[in-house]
């Protein structure tokens, strides 16, 4: 039976819920207005299962400011009883790998300013589960990526993920702790699907691939021998002087065989990510999503995979594939581009998915659009880019414009990350030129335009706590553009425990790069600090006008 999703408790007017993601739990607060005289913000303690209680940090307190020049040694964590958490939510992320049950307790504490500094309020805890399950036959991982650059510089000391010089054969020994830690659960996934065909001498592998070059899952690919097929990209970033894929395609020519690799570009990008397990040459479990077999796709980027051990599923994607790797050309015209396969399965979400090029858009990009006009109450997201063609795009982008709805979502172009919030119409914008400066001297080279991309996600999840809860992911930029020309597959997953998850990732990546946008506006005459007695930094959080009225409301919801 599937583990709660969310799980709420209230005492004495202040009501917590907690929502469950992958390797983390998103709190939310709600507090009767009456109560909000003198309230200096919630002290949240956690009761990890088996461990002693202990207090979230906060990284803004009453008397240390930080701001652009702060060095990360120089930064401050004080105890959320001391350092009261200032907004209406909070996300926790757990520190180790959780794999089987694991129930975490929250206490969350009203906090309110006194002469002698601060007094407890309200108290109201609530307990989750914040293993992994949801369903037998189906997983979802996320890259961590560089996404916690202080945990990283602690854990790591800024190591470097690579050698200097780029290649595609390099021991990847000395690097191992750190591509698991940067791969987080997307990568574990990954490594299995590989182990297991390679366990299986009867096993065989079909395989989509564009980024190419982990050198790992490379030396897999080739002791797969002649049990691996590839559609392989050859568009002109693979081809060029100095692309690993250069490389990794020579490998597999000389391991699989030439009859095994086709390489080709549909109209414009062989776009797919995924792998197709065989046995006794029946298709029987399929790994797809956002995140390519390359360095940057596990170990740099914002990414996410899902599995399907599933044959009836897996039987879809090789139809695509063998359309592809026989037909490319014809690909646009076959039944695997000219329909959205529904699957309800026992053992798997509810979902359906569309393979493109199609002859239009239409197709697969309506049923997007369409979910983005009907949310009732909220819109999150994580896209790679919105300058691109279509309906879908353009509705992301004039979320601001939309009074009820919660809009909440983080895109990336050649010049830096959009962050896109309620009210803030084209986002708030943080350029390269800032957070390059921000990161190791080891990642600085990922961090620039083009295939530097650090948001390569495409996700949009629709009302995750509505009535009708739904996520769109895959491997699709979800242009217009992009569907009649790349070889991608798309899926909409109508679950709730999956859209939740989907939902707090999308938080966390927008948090993450919101508090870096913060900092770069902070000097250290006007530095980030938590709002002193007197002020009533809450008051926005209850005027109907106000985008942060629409978010309390948003996230205490609950159908």
């Amino acid at each position: 039976m599937p583990k709660p999703t969310m799980l709420s408790s209230s005492q004495n007017g202040l009501a917590v819920k907690v929502y469950r993601g992958a390797g983390s739990a998103l709190l939310v607060m709600d507090l009767e207005k009456d109560k909000t005289e003198n309230l200096a913000g919630f002290a949240i303690q956690c009761t990890p299962p088996g461990k002693a209680p202990f207090f979230l940090l906060n990284r803004l307190n009453f008397d240390t400011g930080v701001h652009a020049g702060t060095s990360p040694a120089n930064r401050q964590w004080t105890p959320s009883n001391l350092a009261p958490f200032q907004k209406f939510r909070w996300s926790h992320f757990l520190s180790e790998e959780v794999t089987g049950s694991a129930v975490y307790t929250y206490a969350v504490t009203a906090m309110y300013y006194v002469k002698s500094g601060l007094e407890k309020g309200a108290t109201a805890s609530v307990a989750i589960d914040l293993g992994p399950d949801p369903f037998d036959k189906f997983d979802v991982g996320f890259t961590r990526g560089y996404l916690s650059s202080q945990a990283y510089a602690e854990k790591f000391k800024n190591a470097p993920f690579r050698p200097k010089d780029k290649s595609i054969d390099f021991d990847t020994t000395p690097y191992q702790e750190q591509y698991r830690w940067l791969g987080g659960r997307a990568r574990e996934m990954v490594f299995s699907f590989l182990e297991e065909a390679l366990n299986d001498p009867d096993a065989t592998v079909d395989l989509f691939a564009y980024d190419l070059d982990e050198p790992d899952f490379v030396r897999g690919l080739q002791k797969l021998g002649t049990r691996l097929r590839a559609v392989l990209d050859d568009a002109d970033l693979h081809t060029k002087p100095g692309a690993l894929e250069i490389q990794a395609k020579g490998l597999l020519l000389k391991s699989a065989g030439p009859a095994n690799i086709a390489i080709g570009h549909f109209k414009r990008f062989a776009h797919d990510k995924v792998m197709i397990l065989k046995k006794g040459g029946k298709p029987v479990k399929v790994l797809t999503g956002s995140a390519n077999f390359s360095l940057r796709g596990l170990y740099v980027q914002a990414n996410n995979l899902l599995l399907f051990d599933e044959p009836t599923v897996a039987q879809k994607y090789e139809d695509a594939f063998q359309t592809a790797f026989t037909q490319m050309n014809k690909f646009t015209s076959s039944s695997s581009a000219s329909q959205w396969f529904e699957f309800s399965l026992q053992e798997t979400p509810p979902f359906s998915v569309a393979f493109s090029p199609h002859k239009s858009s239409d197709l697969s990009l309506a049923p997007v659009a369409k979910a983005i006009a009907d949310a009732q109450v909220s819109v999150l997201f994580a896209v790679m880019d919105l300058g691109g063609s279509g309906d879908v795009l353009q509705s992301l982008q004039n979320l601001g414009e939309r009074d009820k709805i919660f809009g909440y979502g983080v895109t990336q172009n050649d010049k830096g990350l959009n962050l896109f919030k309620p009210g803030v119409k084209n986002g708030e914008f943080a350029a390269f030129s800032y957070l390059k400066d921000k990161v190791p001297e080891n990642f600085r080279e990922e961090w620039n335009g083009g295939p530097g991309q650090v948001i390569h996600n495409k996700f949009v999840v629709v009302d995750f706590n509505g009535a009708d809860p739904i996520v769109f992911t895959g491997s699709s930029n979800l242009a217009a553009g992009g569907e009649e020309s790349n070889g991608d597959n798309l899926l909409a997953i109508r679950d709730r425990d999956i859209a939740t998850l989907y939902a707090v990732e999308a938080i966390r990546l927008v948090d993450h790069y919101h508090f870096r946008f913060a900092l770069k506006n902070a000097t250290d005459i006007k530095p980030l600090t938590l709002a002193p007695p007197g002020t009533t930094w809450w008051a926005d959080y209850y005027n109907p006008a106000h985008p942060k009225c629409r978010e309390r409301e948003a996230f205490s919801k609950n159908d």
